[in-house]
């Protein structure tokens, strides 16, 4: 677990390691659409990067898979290899690259192999034990920001 700073209680996003780091956390975490609930679990794993807020990968048998489809576009990680995207369709709405996974991680990031994360500025609330996450400003990045975590942000 990354440490707090000692005075604000807060984690520094400068803090985190260059070469990012898994770790499990029991945190509940949940993405909501349009009032329906997308994902909820308490068996998220959270990725730390240096200069970016955690990403949240959320196991998928607490996703609601029927509302998700794979999509062509994909992303290359340094770290972890290539991402495939997935719109997210609630009612007649569809998301476009709602959130990614990776199906076939490098070695060092097995841990997050078919877990997907979402993009907290393309849905109306990804939480992090009931606080409503910001996304970054960088719509390539899908990192979340909560009350915690202090930047600054790029």
């Amino acid at each position: 677990m990354m440490r707090q700073h000692r005075t604000t209680g807060r984690q520094s996003i400068w803090e985190y390691p260059r070469t990012p780091a898994v770790e499990p956390t029991p945190r509940r975490i949940q993405v909501v659409h349009r009032n329906c609930t997308i994902a909820d679990t308490t068996r998220a794993r959270r990725v730390l990067e240096m200069g970016h807020p955690p990403n949240y990968y959320i196991p998928p048998e607490a996703i609601r898979l029927e509302l998700l489809e794979p999509t062509d576009h994909t992303t290359f990680c340094e770290w972890k290899g290539i991402a495939v995207h997935f719109d997210l369709y609630v009612g007649d709405e569809v998301i476009e690259s709602a959130a990614w996974y990776y199906p076939e991680p490098t070695r060092r990031y097995e841990a997050i192999r078919d877990f997907v994360a979402f993009y907290p500025q393309r849905v109306d609330a990804c939480m992090v034990d009931g606080e409503v996450a910001k996304g970054e400003s960088n719509p390539f990045y899908g990192g979340w920001i909560t009350s915690e975590i202090e930047g600054p942000f790029r």
